[in-house]
């Protein structure tokens, strides 16, 4: 069946600028929601407790969202509960590690940084570093725990970690209100382009492949109107397959720029879809930001996630793995992925152990 065979209808979808809301940002301005039958209307939403809380209390049909959030949700964390459904992956990999200038000045650049080297440095320091992730329960934050971790550091004893919206961690960097973060591109490579901050680590180095935004559709828009649902995930599918394709580079970064974007220099946008740092270094192909290997939700993927929020404390004692899982249900992503004859995706490199 063609996208034009979908369904129709007004759906409200919100998103967060960064650049792995480019599927949603490629499928209205290349009309692949107008193809599949759908007036599409995108808000684009400066903070995620926004995005929550919009889709929460019925701003919202839909949203760009991170992947842990589905969970959080589901499992009532933050004192917001709601049953979401997933459609589709949005995007793999994609988030860096900035630090400020005097913190990276103690580090040799021509190194990897590793849990042990980062560890040695933040147990030099006076003061604990304060390092701001976007959302509590997001990947960054997982992600980045379990990393120093593994250099022994205690996140909630040995790091001063705060909650900043992405498009202004950069700006707070530079004042000094924090010591580093991390966010999704292209906010680290805004940072080091002006002279914020350096990137000295990207999240694929961390769990090459992982799981990162989503989406997801409220469970009531779900039953109601199916359909539409199905439409619009089967949009979303074709904009990833259009923005993995190397001959559409150009055309992907002028859309990102026009339509999320507009003060940043094409050259910092499109880094992340090159797999490239701002001091030149390309990242390992597995580490790069993806959409097409991104689309179908897994379970098992999430359950990381999950095992992150009990390792941390941020799960209420009777959380059961049934419920808090429910919203990564892969049935949405099936029925538009047959309408498009498009294959199931290799499965992503395994998580990272402890």
């Amino acid at each position: 069946m063609l996208l034009s065979e979908l369904g129709s209808g007004l759906l409200r979808l919100g998103f967060v600028p960064l650049t792995d809301a480019a599927p949603l940002l490629v499928a209205q301005e290349l009309g692949m929601f107008a193809a599949a039958g759908l007036r599409v209307v995108l808000s684009a939403e400066t903070a995620w407790a926004a995005v929550r809380d919009k889709i929460a209390f019925g701003g919202l049909d839909a949203a760009h969202l991170l992947g842990p959030m589905p969970i959080a949700l589901a499992c009532g964390l933050g004192g917001v509960r709601h049953r979401l459904a997933i459609g589709a992956g949005l995007g793999l990999n994609g988030n860096r590690l900035v630090l400020s200038g005097a913190l990276a000045a103690r580090l040799d650049p021509a190194l990897p940084l590793t849990p042990q080297g980062f560890a040695a440095l933040v147990r030099a320091l006076p003061a604990p570093p304060r390092l701001a992730v976007v959302f509590p329960f997001s990947s960054h934050n997982y992600l980045l725990r379990h990393w120093v971790a593994l250099g022994g550091l205690n996140p909630d004893r040995d790091l001063h970690l705060c909650v900043l919206p992405p498009s202004r961690a950069g700006d707070a960097l530079a004042t000094g209100e924090i010591d580093g973060f991390c966010a999704g591109e292209p906010w680290g490579s805004e940072a080091a382009a002006r002279g914020a901050g350096r990137i000295v680590l990207s999240s694929g180095e961390i769990w090459a492949g992982h799981p990162e935004k989503m989406l997801a559709f409220s469970e009531e828009f779900v039953a109601m109107r199916r359909e539409e649902s199905v439409a619009c995930t089967a949009a979303v599918i074709a904009a990833a397959r259009w923005l993995d394709d190397p001959a559409n580079r150009g055309e992907a970064i002028a859309i990102l720029r026009a339509r999320a974007f507009p003060g940043l220099a094409k050259e910092t946008i499109g880094l992340a879809l090159e797999g490239a740092l701002p001091d030149g270094r390309l990242l390992p192909e597995e580490a790069r930001l993806r959409f097409r290997p991104a689309t179908l939700p897994r379970a098992d993927s999430a359950r990381w996630w999950l095992r992150q929020m009990r390792r941390w404390g941020h799960l209420p004692a009777g959380a059961g793995e049934a419920g808090a899982l429910a919203p990564y249900d892969d049935g949405l992503w099936r029925e538009a992925a047959a309408r498009l004859s498009e294959p199931e995706p290799a499965l992503s490199r395994p998580e990272p152990q402890a």
